[in-house]
């Protein structure tokens, strides 16, 4: 199998980034393209309680286990198909469905620290970078947290002053400039990210010859 074509998708928290990668997902066939996510490489901290999770920083990137998520990626260049155990927030009401990936022409990498860990950074042929303003991101995590995964207000506003702003100050916002495509996504309107990802999927589909 050939090298896929990598291409590199991060957002700050409430970026509108999952609408994103689902839209752009939906313009290929299952065996056309894959996703594998930063997010199901956690490292384990279901052994905490529910206070000591709450000053745990998983905005780090210390908190996910870069050596294993690499060694997929390489595992999907080399035509492997990898199983992963999905992550549940560290929720135990939840019992972690196992991820099949398989490799394909086109791979997408997401995630927070996926600029920052230089070995990953330099596998990446096109870098997308998802935004929005804070207030408008910050907005969009309390509807998610409050309502989604019942998250006590006070716990998720300690999270985004402590850690999630710092995290995206410190270890996403300095890629912004290196990245081939920066899309302000500050409106909830659908229409614009769709049209967003059928621009980005029409090139990407012309530059690789797939149809």
């Amino acid at each position: 199998m050939n090298k896929p074509y990598v291409i590199g998708i991060a957002g700050s928290s409430g970026s509108g980034k999952t609408f994103f990668l689902k839209s752009f997902l939906n313009h290929f066939a299952v065996d056309e393209i894959t996703l594998i996510s930063q997010d199901d490489y956690y490292i384990p901290a279901n052994t905490k309680t529910r206070e000591e999770n709450r000053l745990y920083n998983f905005d780090l990137p210390t908190s996910i286990d870069r050596e294993a998520f690499f060694h997929d990626i390489k595992d999907l260049f080399d035509g492997k198909t990898v199983f992963k155990e999905e992550y549940t927030f560290n929720n135990p009401n939840i019992k972690p469905n196992i991820l099949e990936i398989k490799p394909a022409p086109i791979l997408i990498v997401e995630g927070l620290f996926i600029f920052h860990y230089t070995e990953i950074n330099d596998l990446l042929d096109y870098r997308i970078f998802i935004d929005a303003e804070e207030s408008v991101a910050l907005e969009r995590r309390l509807k998610r947290d409050l309502i989604e995964r019942g998250y006590d207000k006070d716990d998720v506003m300690y999270k985004w002053i402590e850690h999630v702003a710092p995290s995206y100050n410190q270890y996403l916002l300095p890629y912004r400039d290196i990245c081939d495509n920066v899309l302000i996504n500050n409106t909830d309107d659908p229409l614009l990210i769709h049209q967003a990802t059928n621009i980005i999927s029409d090139d990407l589909r012309e530059k690789l010859q797939l149809l």
